[in-house]
């Protein structure tokens, strides 16, 4: 009707095939059957003018979950009352600006958004595979989304990601990191190492040429895909061949485990003494 069709307008194109009724007020143009996004598009239009997709739909829209058999989930202000078949409504008043955008056209909640809403749904491992996926696919940067958590409306799930990314994650610069980190090896009898050294074609974090021992940090953001943990088996195999020992520690465990850390290089750096 805003663009100066009439009811009887409307009611003739349903007549003949142009127009096919999915929802009240949302038709589909030319024929009754929709792709995935079309159906997604027509939930959240049946829903008012500042619906968005959300939850699992939303996660689908953005690629880091599987459509799910089930209603479409949708958001709206928690003023709004809509019924509609099929679709799940989330009614909230804890959204801002930052938490919704548009993706492919639609309109949707942000990635971020979208994973804080998920988590109390499912398992830890599965909160880490959307991460990931979601890092890889270039729609979120983990550190970054760190930062953004600490900014966003207390709601359910928040806490609990941000104890997830907290133990995964580690936001330090490579001085911050050795500065942690040295005072660790030389409790452990280790002399100062090499650093920002390609060894076999890889740059490595910490080298100690004498013992043949190399230790490595692992960030979220550098080692969670599938694509990045097959490069850091390569690199380790490659540095078994040339005979060099190579260990890996989380950079939470460097910052927060530094006891750990410190008797796992002792015991390493005794054996590579004792074969030495």
């Amino acid at each position: 009707m805003d663009l100066g069709f009439s009811s009887r307008a409307i009611h003739h194109r349903i007549q003949k095939g142009r127009l096919h009724r999915v929802y009240p007020g949302v038709y589909a143009v030319g024929r009754a059957e929709l792709s995935k996004h079309g159906r997604w598009m027509a939930a959240v239009l049946s829903c008012g003018v500042r619906a968005v997709l959300s939850h699992a739909s939303a996660a689908a829209l953005w690629e880091i979950r599987w459509e799910r058999p089930g209603p479409i989930e949708v958001s709206v202000p928690a003023t709004s009352y809509p019924r509609r078949p099929g679709i799940k409504v989330h009614r909230r008043s804890n959204l801002t600006r930052r938490d919704v955008t548009r993706h492919q056209g639609i309109p949707v909640t942000s990635p971020i958004c979208t994973i804080v809403d998920l988590v109390p749904r499912f398992e830890r491992s599965a909160v880490e595979g959307m991460i990931s996926d979601a890092d890889s696919r270039g729609l979120i940067r983990a550190d970054a989304m760190r930062r953004e958590l600490d900014e966003m409306p207390s709601r359910p799930g928040l806490a609990e990601l941000k104890r997830l990314l907290d133990r995964l994650d580690f936001v330090l610069t490579d001085s911050e990191l050795e500065r942690l980190f040295l005072p660790i090896a030389r409790r452990a009898g280790l002399p100062k190492p090499v650093t920002r050294r390609h060894v076999s074609a890889f740059r490595i974090d910490f080298y100690w040429p004498a013992l043949g021992f190399v230790v490595e940090c692992d960030s979220l953001r550098y080692h969670r895909t599938q694509q990045q943990q097959a490069r850091d088996a390569l690199r380790d195999q490659i540095h078994a061949a040339r005979g060099l020992t190579t260990l890996r520690f989380t950079h939470y465990q460097i910052a927060h485990e530094p006891k750990h850390v410190e008797s796992v290089l002792a015991a390493v750096v005794a054996r590579l003494n004792r074969a030495a």
